[in-house]
């Protein structure tokens, strides 16, 4: 009986090749092999937080030194522009807070342009390039630092929960189904508030500490990723997919809706 294409093993993308490179000029420390999380590792958390990590497998699991995900979906610019199709790699760093996320979209679904959003030593920054060498975004400074570091935050909560006990995080009581995070770093703190489920799973995550890109220049807008849903890989929980939001004055704006392809929690970056 024949197999249908469907019904095979799937085998993973590779990262495209000037993903990786630009990982190997980076040279990225991966950092040492960590022992498992262990329950005294969440002693003075928030009860949702443990609770959380509870329901996300963290305990008896090794801590991610770097994380590389996959992601497919859609992208917008604007409140009325048009979908663009959309695919991302990402590989994100925990001994040193550190984020590198290209992203390759199809204009008109013809015109290939890459965008690249960076963090490290404490600086961001969000380069758009049409073609590989028409510059279309090109933002740095305060506004972008504190927004890239954030969205590692935001990547830390829903895809890496274990980046999250270090010295650096900080914890908020806020109830039985959410609890308040932040991340310092390059002497620069930002926060964000995560709302859970039933059974532990980030609802969203919610945070102040973003600047949108508006026509009179960037505003701090609140912001937020919904999530789809979750399901069971590699013996752990990972969101199916989510959206990115916009909560501006004249209503909400959501300008990506993404699917996780692939996730690996144990990578080498660069490699």
């Amino acid at each position: 009986m024949s197999t249908s294409t469907s019904d095979r093993p799937r085998t993973p993308a590779r990262p495209p090749r000037a993903f990786t490179r630009r990982l190997a000029a980076e040279c990225l420390p991966a950092g040492p092999a960590a022992d498992p999380v262990t329950e005294a590792d969440l002693d003075g958390l928030p009860p949702a937080a443990v609770r959380y990590m509870e329901a996300m497998g963290v305990v008896g699991r090794p801590r991610t030194r770097a994380l590389r995900a996959h992601w497919r979906g859609r992208f917008r610019r604007r409140t009325d522009g048009p979908w663009m199709p959309c695919d991302a790699w990402q590989v994100n760093t925990a001994e040193e807070v550190a984020r590198y996320y290209r992203m390759r979209l199809l204009v008109g679904r013809v015109v290939p342009m890459w965008g690249w959003d960076t963090y490290r030593h404490g600086a961001g920054r969000m380069l758009g390039r049409a073609l590989g060498v028409v510059t279309v975004a090109d933002g740095s400074g305060p506004e972008f630092d504190s927004g890239e570091l954030v969205t590692w935050l935001n990547d830390a909560v829903l895809l890496a929960p274990a980046m999250l006990l270090h010295p650096r995080t900080g914890w908020e009581d806020l109830g039985e189904d959410r609890f308040g995070v932040s991340v310092t770093d390059a002497g620069r703190t930002v926060g964000a508030v995560v709302a859970l489920d039933g059974c532990g799973r980030p609802l969203d995550f919610w945070t102040g500490d973003r600047w949108a890109d508006l026509p009179g220049g960037p505003v701090r807008t609140p912001w937020s990723t919904p999530v789809s849903g979750w399901t069971v890989a590699a013996g752990g929980l990972r969101p199916v997919g989510g959206a990115a939001v916009w909560h501006l004055p004249d209503g909400e704006f959501t300008y990506g809706e993404m699917t996780l392809a692939d996730l690996d929690l144990d990578v080498v970056p660069g490699r």
